[in-house]
């Protein structure tokens, strides 16, 4: 059984329907969990909001500087960063403007690039373990996702590039790669998919969770897909 007893971790994202998943994967393992919460209604369907375990941090952007290096400075033992946050949207490129571009590329790739500067800022000189957030269609073509394929794409780049610069360190960086999650919103998107096929929250945080625990001894600059039967 994973444990997790006396580490820190940080999960972006966390109100979310995978990033409640990871948090209580976490707290269950015994991990203290920092959660940045952006908007205040976020928490009202967080099972964790008053768990002695979870450390809210409220009104924080993950695309300001100031705010991440803030989240960051309140670990003193940080060993576990995941990285959740992030936007979709999707469309012809003809009809995307450069505000939807902006968007995606803030909320997926530079809020990314900042949990990961300063996580490795924080884990400096001690063991840590990074895990990112990308998406399938960054790897495999997808029809009218250009801009948020190129968001991810990042993330993936990013991932592997770190992953590399920390080889001699003990800090371990790798990213997911789910397809479409199994969750409500989804569902209500696209109510005549094959629901069956798609990987729930649950399952992809155990991955998620392997890889960010001191038993992932050697897997470092993977991609891991996530993407169930789908």
């Amino acid at each position: 059984m994973l444990d997790f007893s006396g580490r820190e971790a940080i999960v972006t994202g966390g109100t979310g329907a995978l990033g409640r998943a990871v948090v209580g994967r976490l707290v269950a393992a015994g991990a203290t969990v920092h959660v940045p919460v952006y908007v205040a209604e976020e928490l009202q369907r967080f099972p964790y909001r008053n768990h002695d375990a979870v450390r809210l941090h409220e009104g924080l952007d993950l695309g300001t500087e100031a705010d991440v290096a803030k989240l960051y400075g309140a670990t003193s033992t940080l060993y576990a960063s995941v990285h959740v946050a992030g936007g979709f949207a999707m469309g012809p490129i003809a009809d995307t403007d450069l505000g939807v571009w902006d968007h995606l590329v803030r909320m997926n790739a530079t809020t990314c690039f900042l949990c990961c500067r300063e996580a490795v800022r924080t884990m400096s000189g001690r063991e840590g373990r990074i895990v990112n957030v990308s998406a399938r269609p960054a790897l495999v073509p997808t029809a009218q996702m250009s801009a948020y394929a190129a968001s991810k794409a990042a993330v993936s780049a990013l991932t592997q590039s770190l992953s590399e610069e920390l080889a001699d360190s003990s800090i371990w960086v790798n990213a997911i790669v789910p397809s479409i999650i199994d969750t409500e919103a989804n569902r209500a998107a696209m109510p005549d998919a094959d629901h069956a096929a798609w990987p729930t929250p649950e399952q992809i945080a155990e991955t998620i969770v392997f890889l960010v625990s001191p038993d992932n001894a050697v897997t470092r600059g993977a991609l891991v897909p996530v993407y169930g039967n789908s």
